[in-house]
């Protein structure tokens, strides 16, 4: 009894030590604010970044541009090593999309029913079928391969260099706090800031798409997999241990296993931003669906576009359901697995044959079904019913108007006209109010590198339209992730959506997102939360089901209500889930900052997609590197960091 009551004693005191802690902090922070604004206010006064203290980075730029182009075929480290990188990411495309093709309509869509089967059962067997029917009906079905086989290899590669890196995170701390900048960087650089270096390097093509893709996709993968490994039970890796088990055989036999949840869920998010991707990659080069919904819009032919886009979430739809599927446990829940491999791979070299035999691998050109012209009828309904005139509600445009009016415009103002130092100042006191002193230089020495590169202004509009965004996705996603983790029913209507919102490329939705609310930074904001919401609401659904099920029967068995076991013990206990959402968030939103860049956003999104369009290496990549750093600030200011417990404390 004694030792509980000093143990409840010091769990009591906990709180105020904290407390006191942020208050010594801020405290500190207030003391050397009062003793460096004055000076600072003195030396550069105004509220923009001080002209002397910025670095042009166009004369390097533009030098390491021309030096790339002019040893491009020539320089052995072109030649040697990203020569044969190139070679092999073609190779192995180039042998994906034949077997797909030499196997004809009929040898893949028997394939894909025939490991659906194997893996789930019949009922995901028939919706593989009718996906790739439905790819083929819509006229993509070349498309459809070429997009399949390119996703395959960056799909691989992706999980290949995500588990990799996340299985490093996951086993040591020291490298867990190098990577964690590097996945931010890679995530959060837009695609549109390194299409343009990838393609100096590797040329317009296959190479330069799939590596793009894998530098987008990776990063979920090596976040949800150190997540995993970290949040492994500690009293079965003890049991574990006690039993005399060595490091790998704990890793192999109680780690990994125990991580399968955050792995499987790892694997949907990278299919699921590889196939997002592919619209983007269709810019540098990459055939397939990609480049027929870019083709599409760039003529304003929403119908097309979404005869292209179909396919792609059909593709996300069946890769998701039966990667899933393979990945569970075979623990009595699952059916029983009566197919073979080797009876499918038969079956589907039996199909194939007989196909080709009969002259009909491709899709017959009279099954197609056109559904362009019935989407543009809808597309022209909405704008001309729903953009204004709207009774009692108002119209689209008048929301948005109202939404850059009331939240916009002050959120930008607001920014704008806080002085630069104040805006560090601030910066500090968030990130080392949750964190340690190195956050806080962290965050700040981030936001400083903005002004240097000379986009201050624009950084804080972007800023202003991400704080927007991210508010608006936490709230919905949140709140959502709370609903389908409580309700079954209500995760299984939501997958389908989530699915679509999340892997339908940005290109498509962003038509009908102008077309409802007009240009400007408010469809930006609009687009940016599609895009961001699936991400949030998965990983909040996944923490809150994850939650131990004994702390939920204690907590019931003493009376609780299902509002207090929800705020008093899901919502504490899947706190890492919670902040690893909120991560998300803040990165996805900041990778259609870009996109909104071409529909009016305007800011650091703009300047990317010129620099991009331009050639122009240097607007690019410094717009993109402050982003970068935005997202970085972002991170530092909104992930707590845990500290090491002294001995005695």
């Amino acid at each position: 009894m004694a030792t509980l009551t000093v143990s409840t004693s010091a769990r009591a005191r906990a709180p105020r030590v904290l407390k006191s802690r942020a208050a010594g902090k801020l405290l500190l922070l207030a003391l050397v604010a009062a003793v460096l604004a004055p000076w600072a206010a003195t030396h550069w006064p105004g509220a923009s970044w001080p002209h002397d203290l910025t670095v042009s980075l166009d004369k390097p730029l533009a030098s390491a541009s021309n030096w790339v182009i002019d040893n491009r075929d020539s320089h052995p480290l072109f030649l040697y090593f990203f020569g044969y990188i190139s070679n092999a990411v073609v190779l192995s495309v180039r042998a994906v999309y034949l077997t797909l093709l030499a196997a004809g309509w009929t040898g893949v869509t028997v394939f894909g029913a025939l490991v659906a089967w194997r893996v789930a059962g019949a009922r995901l067997a028939a919706g593989t079928a009718i996906a790739f029917l439905a790819c083929g009906a819509l006229g993509m079905w070349v498309p459809t391969m070429q997009t399949l086989a390119l996703m395959v290899v960056a799909v691989l590669a992706s999980v290949v260099v995500g588990a990799l890196l996340g299985l490093a995170a996951g086993l040591s701390d020291r490298l867990d706090r190098a990577l964690r900048p590097v996945l931010d960087t890679m995530q959060v650089l837009p695609a549109f800031a390194y299409l343009l270096p990838v393609v100096l390097v590797f040329g317009i093509g296959v190479p330069a798409a799939v590596l793009a893709t894998v530098v987008y996709a990776a990063p979920p993968m090596a976040r949800l997999t150190a997540l995993g490994l970290r949040g492994a039970d500690p009293e079965v890796l003890e049991a574990v241990e006690s039993l005399g088990s060595t490091r790998r055989q704990r890793l192999l036999t109680a780690r990994i296993p125990l991580a399968r949840g955050e792995l499987l869920l790892g694997l949907n998010q990278t299919i699921m931003m590889a196939l997002s991707m592919a619209t983007i990659a269709s810019i540098i080069g990459a055939a397939g669906l990609g480049d027929r919904v870019y083709q599409a819009l760039a003529s304003v032919d929403v119908g097309a576009a979404l005869a292209a886009g179909i396919p792609i979430v059909l593709l996300a739809v069946v890769l998701d359901r039966v990667t899933g599927a393979a990945g569970a446990a075979d623990d009595g829940t699952t059916r029983p697995k009566t197919i073979g491999w080797a009876y499918a791979l038969a079956v589907t070299v039996a199909v194939a044959l007989a196909t080709r035999l009969l002259g009909s691998l491709d899709w017959p050109s009279g099954w197609n079904l056109n559904i362009a012209e019935p989407v543009d009828r809808a597309v022209d309904w909405m704008t001309n019913h729903l953009y204004s005139g709207v009774p009692v509600v108002g119209g689209t445009a008048d929301w948005a108007a109202h939404f850059t009016t009331w939240v916009l415009d002050p959120v930008r103002s607001g920014l704008l006209w806080l002085p630069w130092w104040s805006v560090l100042l601030i910066v500090a006191a968030l990130a080392w109010s949750i964190g340690t002193w190195r956050t806080a230089l962290t965050a700040v020495l981030a936001m400083a590198a903005i002004g240097v590169l000379g986009v201050w202004g624009p950084a804080l509009d972007t800023l202003s339209q991400v704080l927007a965004a991210v508010a608006v996705t936490l709230v919905l996603g949140v709140a959502t992730g709370i609903a389908a983790a409580r309700s079954d029913r209500v995760e299984r209507a939501l997958r389908p959506v989530l699915d679509v919102f999340q892997t339908m490329p940005q290109f498509v939705y962003l038509i009908p997102v102008v077309a409802l609310f007009g240009v400007g930074r408010a469809p930006a904001v609009a687009a940016a939360v599609v895009y961001a919401l699936p991400a949030v609401v998965r990983i909040t659904a996944q923490g809150l089901r994850q939650v131990d099920p004994a702390a939920l029967e204690s907590a019931r068995s003493l009376g609780a209500t299902g509002r207090q076991q929800l705020w008093q013990v899901q919502l504490p206990l899947a706190r890492r889930s919670l902040l690893l959402a909120v991560n998300q968030g803040v990165v996805l939103v900041l990778a259609v900052v870009i996109i909104g860049g071409l529909v009016g956003g305007g800011a650091l999104g703009y300047s990317t997609v010129f620099g991009l369009a331009q050639g122009d290496l240097a607007t690019g990549l410094v717009a993109g590197a402050a982003i970068v750093c935005l997202g970085l600030m972002l991170d530092r200011v909104t992930q707590p960091t845990e500290r090491r417990t002294k001995k005695g404390a």
